[in-house]
């Protein structure tokens, strides 16, 4: 059972979505289903088997991986839900946030988005290695999480009152997620404070990209580009609103990607590939070592100046394309340190409905950067303070306005490279 290319994912986006999660990842489904159903042990061996041809650590976290088997595989199983709850124990020896097991109902739940329609409140959130914490990675825009205030780096300890210490990742998520017009509280701590949020959950259309052309007073027209995740449409919706720029004769371009938790890899490809002609975007490391290059393909559809708007929430598919414009002097990056999340899942379904996300490689910018847990370093930084981050919760639509600090700066900076060239 193979996954395309276009089903490799970089990020938490669609490992960690609490409102749902994508489709459009190339998966393939095993026919088999009547055969597992009779038979638990096989759905552990199969997990067991995909780790074992396609786990990018070949330690395998320090673990004997076969002797992990032959102990699990000694167990009786009387039901499936024995031998998810073994095999969700197993990944645990990994370490790995990112692989995970998906029991059918949750897997199905991968599957809903491929009109671009999400139903929840709309975050994205992992666990932590080190701390174990739930973490927002970042709210989606323009839905009810962003709306209520919820940012980058929040820690959710609670939902509807029920601790997140020691739970699952997709505990988690199940929990949040829900019937679109339903309630859900959420505990969150900042900075050592501790906020709740009550939040309805909603049926959002989300399309990736949102564009519009200024004039700028002594710079003339700017496209400002704001991109929200890396889907299956990005490509399309950001060709559009390049072409749109050139006809128009902008001066430069200022994209957007703060908040951006990531998403599918040849989105991030065929997105650098606009504004780079030539050379490597980014390239994927197995655990033997191997390679796989994406380069560009000489067909850039712009040479006018850029600026890339990056922070605490750009993650895997952001920062891939930052880095990519960054290391060949393409853009100059503005903003906050990038998440730092260099590693790629591929998801798969699985024999009996159920399905299991496996981390397979690590990627590396142009240079052979490895940013996975340090992130990319912006060319100028910017941090907002307090008020200036208070005039952004309290009207999201000021995001990307003069009204907006590090959108000015990003105009700052686009105006210098604008003059130099």
């Amino acid at each position: 059972m193979k996954v395309t290319k276009r089903g490799l994912i970089l990020g938490a986006t669609a490992l960690t979505i609490s409102s749902v999660a994508f489709t459009g990842f190339g998966l393939r489904y095993s026919q088999t289903q009547a055969f597992f159903k009779d038979s638990p042990k096989e759905i552990v061996d199969e997990v067991w088997q995909i780790i074992n041809r396609q786990y990018v650590d070949a330690t395998f976290n320090g673990e004997d991986w076969r002797e992990v088997r032959r102990e699990y595989l000694n167990r009786e199983y009387a039901s499936k839900e024995e031998a998810y709850k073994a095999i969700k124990e197993m990944l645990k020896r990994l370490n790995d946030p990112y692989t995970r097991f998906m029991e059918p109902e949750e897997f199905r739940s991968m599957q809903i988005d491929t009109s671009g329609e999400l139903t929840g409140v709309g975050i994205q959130i992992t666990k932590e290695e080190d701390t174990k914490n739930i973490v927002v990675i970042a709210p989606i825009e323009d839905t009810p999480a962003q709306k209520a205030g919820i940012l980058p780096k929040d820690i959710i300890r609670k939902v509807d009152g029920k601790s997140t210490e020691g739970m699952e990742l997709n505990e988690v998520v199940s929990m949040i997620r829900g019937k679109p017009g339903t309630k859900v509280t959420l505990t969150i701590e900042r900075n050592g404070e501790i906020k709740e949020f009550v939040l309805t959950r909603a049926r959002i259309e989300i399309h990736p990209v949102r564009a519009r052309i200024e004039e700028q007073p002594g710079i003339g027209k700017i496209a400002y580009i704001r991109l929200v995740q890396f889907s299956t449409n990005a490509p399309k919706e950001m060709r559009e609103a390049i072409v749109k720029g050139e006809k128009e004769n902008v001066k430069g371009y200022i994209l957007d990607l703060r908040s951006n938790p990531g998403g599918l890899l040849y989105s991030s490809v065929e997105i650098a590939r606009m504004f780079i002609d030539k050379g490597r975007i980014v390239s994927t490391v197995d655990r033997v070592g191997e390679v796989e290059v994406h380069n560009a393909n000489n067909s850039a559809l712009t040479n006018k100046p850029v600026v890339v708007l990056v922070d605490g929430g750009s993650a895997s598919a952001s920062e891939i394309l930052a880095g990519a414009l960054q290391d060949y002097n393409r853009a100059i990056v503005v903003g906050t340190k990038t998440f730092g999340k260099g590693l790629v899942q591929s998801v798969r379904g699985l024999g009996d409905g159920s399905g299991l996300a496996v981390t397979i490689a690590k990627y590396l910018t142009p240079k052979g950067r490895d940013i996975n847990k340090h992130g990319i370093e912006p060319d100028v930084v910017y941090e907002l303070n307090e008020k200036e981050k208070e005039v952004l919760m309290k009207d999201r639509t000021k995001i990307g306005t003069m009204e907006d600090a590090q959108y000015r700066k990003a105009v700052e900076v686009l105006s210098q490279q604008i003059a130099k060239k």
